[in-house]
C-alpha cells in the first residue's frame, strides 16, 4: 500500500505539474477550440492516461519501485507498455499535453511539448539509460536492442 500512495504523490506532482497545471497556466484565460478538436483533445488525454496509469502500475506491481529516479523500479520492467517503447510515461505526458495543444488550438502548447521532449531526451540518454545499463546490463542491452526509446519497432 505505501509504494502505491509513493507513486500516487509522484503522479500528482511530476506528472501532474508538467502535464497538467502547467499546460493550464501557459493558456490561461484562452477559449476551447471549436470543431472536432475538443474529441481529439479528449481522446489524446485518454490514451495518454491509460499509458500512464498502466506504466505506472507495471512500475509498482512488476518492478517494486516508483517513477521518482530516488525510488526507481528494482526489477526492469518490460511488460504493458514498455513492450512498445521504453519510454512510455513520458510519451503519456506528450500525448496528454498535445490534447491541451488541440483542446486550445494553442501552438504555444505544442513549442511547449516540444521543449518537454527535449528535456526528456536529454534526461533519458544521460541519467536513466546509463543508470538502467549499470544496473541491469546485458538484460538492460537485450531489452535496447528490441525495444525503441520512443517509437515502437517493426
Amino acid at each position: 500500500m505505501k509504494l502505491f500512495l509513493k507513486v500516487a504523490l509522484f503522479t500528482v506532482v511530476v506528472p501532474g505539474t508538467f502535464a497538467g497545471l502547467l499546460p493550464v497556466l501557459i493558456v490561461d484565460d484562452r477559449t476551447i477550440a471549436g470543431g472536432a478538436t475538443p474529441g481529439l483533445a479528449c481522446g489524446l488525454f485518454a490514451f495518454g492516461l491509460v499509458i500512464y496509469l498502466r506504466s505506472a502500475w507495471d512500475f509498482a506491481v512488476i518492478g517494486r519501485g516508483t517513477p521518482a529516479p530516488m525510488d526507481a523500479p528494482k526489477r526492469l520492467v518490460t511488460r504493458g507498455f514498455y513492450r512498445y517503447t521504453r519510454n512510455p510515461m513520458y510519451v503519456a505526458v506528450l500525448t496528454v499535453v498535445m490534447g491541451w495543444a488541440a483542446l486550445f488550438g494553442a501552438a504555444v502548447l505544442a513549442g511547449y511539448a516540444i521543449g518537454l521532449f527535449v528535456l526528456f531526451s536529454l534526461f533519458i540518454r544521460l541519467y536513466e539509460e546509463p543508470r538502467l545499463a549499470r544496473e541491469f546490463g546485458k538484460e538492460y542491452a537485450t531489452y535496447v536492442s528490441q525495444v525503441g526509446r520512443w517509437l515502437p519497432r517493426r
